[in-house]
């Protein structure tokens, strides 16, 4: 989803909603410095920098006419400052930690390159790469239980927002997983662009959740 497209309401359409509809804009945190090296973060608490803050900043600017009722984050530095900024544009007075946000734990891999991941473990990081249904990180987390985590995180704040625009920053595997989960994707396709700072638009209602808008960006990291 664009900053145009935000702004000019095509994508969010916060006013044309039905009442008991919850729309989600999934934001992805701002560039870190591990970012640029192309390193897997993790639970890394690596915080924004530069480029992130101005990332965020593009961000709650796209998002300044939605309407936002909350804002969510995960429990990173790097979520939490792009949330707060969006927050302090949106004038919402708090921050919501929601641990249902959190990246995926990279375990071994933590830290790693992709090149280093596939070197590490070959097996693990082909199924990472192609088969998201069945990998799990060396150490760390299946990819399946983080994306329940994540669907459960949106359907828990769809619940808690009925009729509201609301926005929930967290990492781009996230994002990926929730997209394949609710698209019924598997294998390499899972590994959608996202761009940091970039928007997702998904919507709830009743507890059914649907992708609204896909994401934008060039980043595959």
């Amino acid at each position: 989803m664009t900053t145009q497209e935000v702004k000019e309401g095509r994508a969010g359409q916060a006013a044309v909603r039905p009442a008991d509809q919850c729309h989600i804009f999934l934001v992805r945190h701002g560039t870190t410095t591990m970012n640029v090296s192309n390193r897997y973060r993790g639970r890394c608490d690596v915080p924004l920098d530069a480029q992130g803050y101005q990332d965020a900043v593009h961000a709650a600017r796209a998002l300044s006419g939605a309407g936002l009722a909350a804002v969510y984050t995960g429990p990173l530095r790097r979520t939490i400052a792009t949330a707060q900024i969006i927050a302090d544009e949106a004038l919402v007075p708090d921050l919501r930690i929601l641990h249902g946000l959190n990246n995926v734990d990279y375990g071994a891999w933590e830290g790693m390159t992709s090149d280093e991941a596939s070197v590490y473990d070959p097996a693990a990081f082909e199924l990472y790469r192609t088969a998201p249904n069945r990998a799990a990180c060396p150490l760390g987390e299946r990819l399946s239980t983080a994306q329940e985590r994540m669907i459960g995180a949106l359907r828990l704040i769809g619940e808690r927002h009925p009729g509201e625009a609301v926005a929930a920053v967290t990492h781009a595997v996230m994002i990926r997983l929730a997209v394949a989960g609710l698209s019924k994707v598997d294998g390499a396709q899972w590994r959608i662009p996202v761009g940091r700072g970039s928007l997702t638009l998904m919507s709830v209602r009743d507890g059914h959740i649907q992708v609204v808008a896909f994401p934008t960006g060039d980043d595959v990291d």
